[in-house]
């Protein structure tokens, strides 16, 4: 099932969790995307930037990627996760042009997996934003986390 999703930076896992209940806020710098699997992006993007490459591997790849969460998962459908310290670095590092074939790889699998159902964002903008948020967490020695529900 897909969500709404905001990727925010938070100083730590404390601050991160604390957000669960009502959500990051305006406080943070975050950016809001609609119809994304949290856990599944995160996943994505960190295969590609650990063996880069256009084509889309199987899901059965993803399974063993999920991110940590920061808050124990409950049945309310809020999920807090952190984004591993590699990919934020990777995503930190990464140029705009040098986002295009991770994008373009997360939008063939979503289609695939979600045909008309996609998100209606534009993946390689979030992606772009993403990594703005990661160069800020890189910069201020934060995190970088996913709030969805």
């Amino acid at each position: 099932m897909a969500h709404d999703i905001v990727f925010f930076l938070a100083p730590d896992d404390e601050s991160a969790a604390a957000t669960r209940r009502r959500g990051p806020g305006q406080a943070s710098e975050s950016v809001t995307c609609r119809f994304i699997e949290p856990d599944s992006a995160i996943a994505e993007w960190d295969m590609y930037f650990e063996e880069p490459s256009a084509e889309v591997p199987p899901v059965e790849q993803l399974l063993g990627r999920w991110p940590e969460w920061v808050t124990a998962p409950l049945n309310d459908g809020v999920d807090v996760f952190a984004l591993p310290p590699r990919l934020i670095r990777a995503l930190a590092d990464a140029s705009s042009t040098e986002l295009q074939e991770p994008a373009d790889r997360w939008t063939a699998r979503l289609r695939s997996a979600d045909g008309d159902d996609m998100t209606d964002d534009d993946l390689l903008a979030v992606l772009q934003e993403v990594s703005r948020l990661a160069a800020s967490a890189v910069s201020t020695g934060g995190g970088l986390y996913s709030w969805s529900f």
